[in-house]
């Protein structure tokens, strides 16, 4: 993804966005930290916040924009922060190296990975030879081959390149012919500048339908504070929830609350990611353990870990299953 400024560790907790501060002195302050700067895929915990579900739970829900992509696990591990949005090859990464991080909710239930490629790409097949660009991130080539295979092309042919977050410039002026990025977002984005770009979602070849995004916690925290945990996911699933009942007003919420959004790219990543906040029974944030399974294999398989990860150990679907109101 695009437009992140690297500052200091410091310079970040110094300019986050904090919102949400109430003044009952029995409610409990959480930290959340994003993945990523402020889009749609954020919409319901902006409208956890804007909405009071949050205090209602007891807790005075924080957000830090991170200042850069390490920065969610960095101040989680250290305890800087409650919570942690992550990508879930980045959980499987921070376990395998001995962090005990643990997840808690889905915030999607569906791969946001996913090969964007010009117009005259119209299958994966057809980048053999070709130069298709990528983040840098670990789990950027194991998605492009993953997609690739699975369409039944040799991953062995491509050329690739790192272009950094700049998979929108790069493809518009044809310095690459594809480039790994995020159909929720530089495909909606691409799709609004030139008609014709094609995203191969990384579960449409080959891939188990994972839950991209994941609510996490450290152990610790788990153990010490579950009554926390248990209010922070609750509150969470009903700010999701009304932004499935009502997105327009939950785009509200969240272009209300950062500065310099396009509200009409908002709706139109809301709208493409609708679907994808809902798990096969309709409900919102569940870890689907069948699911969870088959990534765990699949993400052995591709590389992006050296061993399939330790599913009761990384998650505990048990919160958001107890979940009174969880879609």
């Amino acid at each position: 993804m695009p437009g992140l400024l690297r500052r200091g560790l410091t310079a970040c907790l110094l300019a986050a966005i904090v919102v949400g501060c109430g003044s009952g002195t029995s409610q409990r302050d959480a930290t959340l930290i994003l993945d990523f700067t402020p889009n749609a895929v954020h919409a319901g915990i902006y409208s956890t916040i804007a909405r009071g579900y949050d205090k209602q739970a007891g807790v005075r829900l924080h957000v830090i924009v991170p200042s850069a992509t390490t920065d969610s696990i960095k101040l989680l591990e250290s305890r800087r922060v409650s919570f942690a949005i992550l990508d879930i090859h980045d959980l499987a990464i921070a376990r395998e190296r001995g962090a005990d991080v643990v997840g808690v909710m889905a915030i999607v239930e569906r791969p946001l990975a996913a090969v964007i490629a010009s117009p005259q790409i119209r299958t994966p097949r057809a980048l053999d030879g070709r130069t298709v660009g990528i983040t840098g991130v670990p789990s950027d080539t194991a998605v492009l081959r993953s997609v690739v295979a699975g369409a039944g092309g040799n991953p062995r042919g491509l050329e690739t390149v790192t272009i950094g977050f700049n998979a929108v410039a790069d493809l518009l002026a044809g310095r690459v012919s594809a480039a790994t990025a995020f159909w929720n977002d530089e495909g909606v984005t691409l799709a609004r500048r030139r008609a014709g770009f094609h995203s191969f979602r990384v579960d449409d070849y080959g891939a188990p339908s994972y839950p991209e995004l994941v609510l996490t916690a450290t152990r610790s925290t788990l153990r010490s504070e579950p009554g926390l945990v248990r209010d922070v996911v609750h509150a969470l699933e009903r700010g999701y929830a009304s932004t499935l009942s009502a997105p327009s007003a939950s785009a509200a919420d969240l272009e209300s609350r950062v500065q310099g959004l396009d509200p009409t790219l908002v709706s139109a990543q809301l709208a493409a990611l609708l679907p994808a906040f809902r798990a096969p029974d309709g409900r919102v944030g569940e870890l689907v353990p069948a699911r969870l399974r088959a990534w765990s294999s699949w993400e052995k398989r591709v590389g992006i870990v050296s061993r399939p990860p330790d599913l009761a150990a990384a998650f505990d679907p048990g919160v958001a299953a107890a979940s009174p109101s969880g879609g």
